[in-house]
Order: C-alpha cells, then sequence, then structure tokens
C-alpha cells in the first residue's frame, strides 16, 4: 500500500531535529559563505583582488576567526568543499574553529544547475548520484547539516509545471538522502526576483512551489521536524514598483502560512539580492507580520552578511579586523530582525544593491 512506510528511527529523529532547533534557535541564523571558487572570484574582483586559493583561504579565515560574539548571532555557517578543508595559519582546520565557537557547520551539495530541456530556458539541479557517498563523507568531517538550491523564474509562461514538479521532486530526493547520512537538509526553492512582475504574482508563483515542494517532501516520506526551509521572500520583480516592508511581509507570511507545514521548525530566508539593510528591515517586518508565524523566521545571508565585510577587508592584513567588525555589526542586525526588533538604520545603510540578473553560483 502507498500509505506504508517508515519513519526514521527515533535516534536519527532526536538527533536532526535537534541540528534544525540549534540553527533556528532565537536570534540566530545562517552565514552562508559557500560561494563556489568562480563565486568567489567575483566577489574577490569587485574589491581589487586576485582570485586565488591562498586570497579565498584569507578572506574565509578573517570570517571564521571573527570574535567569539559572533555566536550570539549565527548559529550555522555554510561552507563550500574546498572550504570544509582548508585551515587557519596556525593549522587549525575551519571546521573546528567554527565547533570551537559553538556555530554549527553546514555544506554546499548540490553541483549546480542545468537547463531544462523542453522549458522556455528553465533549469533543475545536479548532484544527486553520489550525494549518499559525499555526504557520509561531510558528516564525518564535521558537517550537520546540507544545502541545496533549485532555482525558478517567473515570466509569461514560467514557472512551468515541468520545471515546479521537477525541482520539487529533486529536493525532496536530496532531503532524504540527506536524512539517511544524519544531516539536516536546507530546502531552497528560490524564486528569482528578475522581471518586472507585481507582489501579487510572486505571491500565488511562491505559493504554488512551495506547495509542489511539500507534496513532494511528503511523497519521500522526509522528516519535516529535521529539515529547515530556505525560500526567497515574497517581493515584486525588480523591474516593478517595490512594495513597503509591511506589504512584503504580510504577502510573505501569508504564502508561507499557506503552504509550510507547522511540523517544519524555522524558515530561513535568502536574501536574493536585497542589499544588507533591505535585508535586515524585511526580516524584521516579516517577524512582525499580522498573521501566524508557527515557525521560527530567520536568515540565511551570503551577500548580505557579507559585502560589508569584503568592502572594509580590501584584502589588506591591516584591515581584518574591521571587516570582522562589520560581520559583527550586520550579524547583530540580522539577529535583531529574526527577533523583530531590528531598527532601520541602526547597523549603518550597509551596502547598495545586490541584485544580479540570473544569479548562479
Amino acid at each position: 500500500m502507498t500509505t506504508y512506510f517508515n519513519y526514521p528511527s527515533k535516534e536519527l529523529q532526536d538527533e536532526l531535529r535537534s541540528i534544525a532547533q540549534k540553527i533556528v534557535a532565537p536570534g540566530k541564523g545562517i552565514l552562508a559563505a559557500d560561494e563556489s571558487v568562480s563565486t568567489m572570484g567575483k566577489r574577490l574582483k569587485d574589491i581589487g583582488v586576485e582570485n586565488t586559493d591562498e586570497n579565498r583561504r584569507a578572506y574565509r579565515q578573517l570570517l571564521f576567526t571573527t570574535d567569539d560574539k559572533l555566536a550570539e548571532n549565527i548559529s550555522g555557517v555554510i561552507l563550500f568543499d574546498e572550504t570544509v578543508y582548508q585551515k587557519a595559519d596556525d593549522g587549525t582546520p575551519f571546521v573546528q574553529l567554527l565547533k570551537k565557537k559553538g556555530i554549527i557547520p553546514g555544506i554546499k551539495v548540490d553541483t549546480g544547475v542545468v537547463n531544462l530541456m523542453g522549458s522556455e530556458d528553465e533549469t533543475t539541479t545536479q548532484g544527486l548520484d553520489d550525494l549518499a557517498k559525499r555526504c557520509a563523507k561531510y558528516k564525518k568531517e564535521g558537517c550537520d547539516f546540507a544545502k541545496w538550491r533549485c532555482v525558478l523564474k517567473i515570466g509569461k509562461n514560467t514557472p512551468s509545471y515541468q520545471a515546479i514538479l521537477e525541482n520539487a521532486n529533486v529536493l525532496a530526493r536530496y532531503a532524504s538522502i540527506c536524512q539517511s547520512e544524519r544531516i539536516v537538509p536546507i530546502v531552497e526553492p528560490e524564486v528569482l526576483p528578475d522581471g518586472d512582475h507585481d507582489l501579487d504574482r510572486a505571491q500565488k508563483v511562491t505559493e504554488t512551489v512551495l506547495a509542489a515542494v511539500y507534496k513532494a517532501l511528503n511523497d519521500h516520506h522526509v522528516y519535516l521536524e529535521g529539515t529547515l526551509l530556505k525560500p526567497n521572500m515574497v517581493t515584486a520583480g525588480q523591474g516593478a514598483k517595490k512594495n513597503t516592508p509591511e506589504e512584503i511581509a504580510l504577502a510573505t507570511v501569508t504564502a508561507l502560512s499557506r503552504t509550510v507545514p507547522a511540523a517544519v521548525p524555522g524558515i530561513t530566508f535568502l536574501s536574493g539580492g536585497q542589499s544588507e539593510e533591505e535585508a535586515s528591515v524585511n526580516l524584521s517586518a516579516i517577524n512582525n507580520a499580522p498573521a501566524p508565524r508557527p515557525w521560527k523566521l530567520t536568515f540565511s545571508y551570503g551577500r548580505a552578511l557579507q559585502a560589508s565585510v569584503l568592502r572594509a577587508w580590501g584584502g589588506k592584513k591591516e584591515n581584518i579586523a574591521a571587516g570582522q567588525q562589520e560581520l559583527i555589526n550586520r550579524a547583530k542586525a540580522n539577529g535583531d530582525a529574526s527577533l523583530g526588533k531590528y531598527v532601520a538604520g541602526s547597523a549603518g545603510s550597509g551596502s547598495g544593491s545586490l541584485f544580479i540578473a540570473n544569479h548562479a553560483y
């Protein structure tokens, strides 16, 4: 019968649930430092720094050797494969540096998007073939959660049923494999902000996508209490009129309340090209939205936590402390926002727009 299946063992449920709950502890969120070699190269180029192994290591060292105060607002860090095996100047592996601070290491496990044949320039995400083996390896290295990103685009005819169904099933299979290897999966179906669609269209697409994702997770018997969701906030397209934080918040929480089961411990939003300040202001508004919020609503930001850090550092050793202070400031801003307590402008103006068209890693 289709309704005959086994839940994970109690021991596995307890482990996965505990990890997920620690990641979304009050006032805390995730630093996404999982940029690929090429994407990190773009970030370094923007500040006039060459994309070398040593420069990438030096920058990640800056992040991970920031004062222990960082752990007050950062519960987890998503790493890229290269970073899992890098070490600080004193020989301490980065994974151990994070654990000493009480920060949980995580890992990006998808291998990028590929075109979905027969669609209107839509994509799916690859990396399932050897995923169990890689997850087992990462678990031994100290990583307790993972991230897998799927991308959907809003257009006249998109996202298509083909793309929605394909990406939902890929995310579900990924989540199932992660849990089999004792790793908490972060499920990331990102609806891109590219386009000129309005807030209403963005909300409807987000609801449709999330409904398909949770149907697929149910079909694959994924243990929801041992997962996290990393969605886009519901915002109008970059080419449309901007909405207020309160409008964005209500549309976002409404979409989530219609689609995401209360069993999910937390939702860790991606910043989706918002400026650092916008990402903080909107997250705070979401946590004050006049709608049911049965999950923790926090952040999993990359650019919206690092733009000011990179600018302050500039690749110079004498600026390491300045870069680290920027990281602490933005982490505190988003920690406050996850509690609905961020005061706009209190962490400085931050970066300008971080939007990148058709953003890929």
